[in-house]
């Protein structure tokens, strides 16, 4: 794993190819952004839970939260899973070990070949503010634990509205 992200930090820039053409930028946005981090075609439970964010898309788009995916499956890959889901938010693909590393995430090998062909990520969450910085992080070191998605819907709208001040600054 990767040095741990301070809440508040600037959330690193970089690009990932996009399923579906171009690229897809992470942090700098000038907007509130939901970054969803899975671990790929794989998983069973990413594809659960990433179905139940394409179902709650009207609610983050209503309060202007730009929401994507990513992961370190190929392009090929990716492209299997939106071809099978249509999820209606950006899929970023070919996350990269060194990428992993800057955003903190936890990593893991393959059980087998039959499972996947590189290390991948495990869940993560991330909620970046329109000047960039890190407003909420959650990593998991498993495929089990994940943000509840309806209630950080309802409680990022507060805070958006409420303009909520980034918490667990002290280090």
């Amino acid at each position: 794993m990767g040095k741990k992200m301070l809440s508040g930090a600037i959330f690193p820039q970089f690009t990932l190819p996009k399923v579906g053409g171009g690229e897809l930028q992470l942090g700098g946005k000038d907007i509130w952004q939901l970054l969803i981090v899975y671990r790929g075609r794989h998983c069973p439970l990413c594809k659960e839970y990433l179905n139940k964010l394409d179902l709650l898309m009207p609610d983050f788009t209503s309060i202007g939260v730009y929401v994507s995916a990513v992961s370190s499956d190929p392009l090929k890959k990716a492209e299997l899973d939106y071809k099978e889901f249509l999820w209606s938010f950006d899929i970023g693909c070919e996350l990269d070990k060194s990428q992993m590393d800057k955003l903190g995430l936890y990593v893991s090998d393959p059980r087998s070949a039959a499972e996947t062909d590189r290390q991948f990520p495990e869940p993560a969450l991330f909620v970046i503010r329109p000047d960039g910085c890190v407003q909420i992080i959650e990593i998991s070191n498993s495929p089990i634990v994940r943000a509840d998605l309806s209630s950080l819907h309802t409680s990022l709208k507060w805070v958006i509205d409420n303009n909520y001040p980034v918490r667990g600054t002290v280090v």
